[in-house]
């Protein structure tokens, strides 16, 4: 976030991020996530979020679908959009 950029440009920037991924799967777990959680996201947890949105694609979906372990850095949030995910499939069937 730069020191000009206001909370709300700044959700919406990430918000953006996170729904026009480089995989549509990436796009349809961390685009509603987003939009699920970003409003009431504390500053320490937006940062981790842009973090998250640095990594590859293909890294995402392999830690997400514990294929692989991701850092440890982001296990909380990894947690977090594991349960979400799933959460929402579960919902659709």
């Amino acid at each position: 976030m730069t020191t000009s950029e206001s909370h709300e440009s700044r959700l919406k920037r990430i918000r953006m991020r996170a729904w026009r991924r480089g995989t549509k799967e990436m796009d349809l777990v961390l685009g509603p996530y987003a939009d699920a959680q970003l409003a009431g996201m504390a500053a320490p947890a937006l940062d981790a979020f842009e973090a998250l949105l640095d990594e590859h694609d293909q890294d995402l979906m392999r830690w997400l679908l514990g294929q692989e372990t991701g850092p440890t850095e982001h296990g909380p949030l990894l947690a977090a959009l594991t349960e979400f995910a799933q959460a929402r499939f579960r919902a659709t069937r």
